[in-house]
C-alpha cells in the first residue's frame, strides 16, 4: 500500500486543511496517511520550516502548501503505474 506523509505544524491552518483533504481522499484512493509534526525537530524544521504542509508519496516529494485533489489523484495514479 502507498504511504502518504504529511509534514505539519501544530496550529497551522493550511496543515489542517491539507490533512482534511487527504483524509477525505484516503478511502477512495486506498493509501495510508501519516502525519509527522516538525515542531521541535531541528532537522525537519530546517527542511520544511516555511513550506508546511509538505506532502510525500512513499518518501518522494509531491507538493507543499495546499492539496489540489485532482493533482494529487493524478500523481498517485502515475506513481502506482511506475512502481
Amino acid at each position: 500500500m502507498v504511504t502518504v506523509t504529511l509534514y505539519s505544524r501544530q496550529g497551522c491552518h493550511l496543515c489542517e486543511s491539507a490533512e482534511k483533504t487527504l483524509a477525505a481522499l484516503r478511502d477512495e484512493l486506498a493509501f495510508t496517511l501519516e502525519t509527522l509534526f516538525i515542531d521541535g525537530n531541528q532537522e525537519l524544521e530546517k527542511l520544511y520550516g516555511t513550506q508546511v504542509p509538505v506532502i510525500h508519496i512513499n518518501g518522494e516529494h509531491h507538493d507543499f502548501y495546499r492539496v489540489d485533489p485532482e493533482r494529487f489523484r493524478t500523481c498517485l495514479e502515475k506513481y502506482r503505474l511506475h512502481q
